[in-house]
């Protein structure tokens, strides 16, 4: 009786481990979530094509994954520019506010607009953290945190480069992403590009 209840304890908890946190398990043998099968689409909700992403795009993006740190397109970016929504195009970040956190990944101090993203409590872990979402495609983007600089309001926007796709602030006009380029006006930096 008593090995019948440890058994099913163990299951119980084997499965509340897997429901919560399978994509954590699930990476450590080299079984990612966009290996596995996609959740039906419920009815009526409309979808933004995903079929020019690349694996780690959708496994950050779709499965809210984490790719490596140090070890991505834009954690040592230095060029002026935006990040965009690598599924939708929304405007999401700046260069203006980026800011090298020593974490491995982009991080930013605040997003283009507050209402380009949106958080939600994120409980995969053994301590609650933010996570932060964008909010046209839903994509999983990363999680914000209170270590940012003081100076900037003390947040760090900790993001995946696989959630972002940059903007040279030479391809904003070009790109259809103009009215950014006042935001670099007044920073050093030429809000046109040079005529050759």
């Amino acid at each position: 009786m008593a090995t019948q209840g440890i058994k099913t304890a163990a299951l119980v908890i084997a499965c509340a481990a897997l429901a919560g946190g399978g994509t954590i398990l699930g990476s450590g043998y080299g079984v990612f979530a966009e290996d596995q099968a996609a959740p039906a689409q419920q009815e009526g909700t409309e979808t933004m094509k995903t079929d020019h992403l690349n694996k780690m795009q959708k496994y950050v993006t779709q499965h809210d994954g984490t790719e490596p740190a140090f070890d991505n397109e834009y954690w040592d970016n230095k060029e002026p520019g935006i990040y965009v929504d690598v599924v939708s195009g929304e405007p999401l970040f700046s260069s203006l506010d980026k800011f090298d956190s020593g974490t491995g990944w982009p991080s930013f101090t605040k997003p283009i607009e507050q209402d380009t993203v949106k958080e939600k409590v994120d409980k995969k872990l053994w301590v609650p953290r933010t996570e932060v979402r964008s909010s046209n495609s839903d994509s999983h983007l990363g999680h914000v945190f209170d270590d940012g600089p003081k100076d900037k309001g003390g947040l760090r926007y900790c993001i995946n480069s696989a959630a972002l796709r940059f903007v040279p602030l030479a391809d904003l006009e070009k790109e259809g992403y103009g009215q950014f380029l006042a935001l670099f006006e007044g920073h050093g930096m030429s809000s046109a590009p040079s005529k050759k």
